[in-house]
């Protein structure tokens, strides 16, 4: 008696490639991250809502004294997912040991009337409690003030200089990004520039080395152009709390992420310009274990002597 022909059972289970699952592997990693927010203030609130709008972290912890302002102030952002349409987890303490494990962790402000950055002997004993949590985590500072702190946490806090990064340049450039934008009537896309200095008034924009759609600006923009917009750079410092909160939470993404893009941060110099000790900004690239490399523009005579002066070199 003849049999009935055996049938194939039905696919329940597929094989992926090797080399497929562990760029997915890789991917779920990059997302897979925890940024500690230092502060419930102003510029706090900012940097969690741009890194929650921004989705390239899985989680943001806001870490302020008053740990019921900062989960109110978490669960307000994370209620506006439901506008913006992110799904990044917002969570707020007042325990700073929560920062163990955390793949970044930004010191903002503390919440109060006014907000106030954290600084001198006060920001001086946070940095030293989170070094003894934070392990290898890279910091970024978000404040406009916070230069100092940044000095001490590597001359006396002991941290390696290559872990810190203040971000308030990157804010002080978009603005003079836009600056020059308007005055060449194209986008700010189009501008490329750095800052390169000291805070608050020792900054210098090596205009040598800036360019507007690929071209050198001052082929573009004249004297008495550039001579109007140094006028006006000076008065851009500081930078209001949303936009050094959006400036932090970039950096941070870069950090994360590992970017390819350079970015104008405060950093502990290390020789560059001739300059040991001091803090200075420039232009460096970033990843997951803080500051990869830097990279010193070419300047000219006039640039390089401001630059001096204003590092005190």
């Amino acid at each position: 008696m003849a049999r009935p022909m055996p049938r194939e059972p039905p696919v329940m289970s597929a094989t992926l490639l090797v080399s497929g699952l562990i760029a997915s592997t890789r991917i779920l990693h990059a997302i897979m991250s925890t940024v500690c927010i230092i502060g419930a203030g102003d510029i706090a609130g900012a940097a969690a809502h741009a890194l929650a709008r921004g989705e390239r972290v899985s989680r943001v912890l806001l870490i302020d004294a008053d740990g019921k302002v900062a989960a109110g102030k978490a669960l307000d952002i994370q209620q506006s997912g439901a506008v913006d349409l992110f799904h990044v987890r917002l969570d707020g303490t007042d325990d700073v040991s929560r920062v163990a494990g955390c793949a970044a962790v930004i010191v903002a402000d503390r919440f109060g009337r006014p907000a106030a950055e954290w600084q001198g002997e006060d920001g001086l004993a946070l940095v030293t409690r989170l070094a003894s949590y934070a392990g290898d985590a890279p910091m970024v500072f978000a404040g406009a003030t916070q230069a100092e702190l940044l000095r001490a946490s590597v001359r006396e806090v002991h941290m390696v200089r290559e872990r810190l990064a203040g971000s308030a340049p990157e804010a002080l450039v978009a603005a003079v990004r836009a600056m020059v934008a308007m005055e060449a009537s194209c986008s700010p896309a189009e501008v490329n520039l750095t800052v390169l200095g000291a805070p608050p008034s020792g900054f210098v924009v090596p205009w040598s080395e800036a360019s507007i759609g690929g071209y050198g600006l001052e082929r573009v923009l004249s004297q008495v152009a550039l001579a109007r917009i140094e006028a006006r750079v000076a008065r851009l410092w500081p930078p209001g709390p949303f936009a050094l909160g959006l400036a932090a939470a970039r950096v941070t993404e870069a950090l994360v992420r590992h970017s390819r893009r350079a970015f104008s941060v405060l950093m502990v110099l290390g020789g560059e310009f001739g300059v040991r000790g001091r803090v200075g900004a420039m232009p460096v690239n970033l990843s997951p274990v803080g500051i990869a490399s830097t990279r010193v523009p070419t300047l000219n005579t006039r640039e390089r002597v401001r630059l001096e002066t204003a590092l005190g070199a």
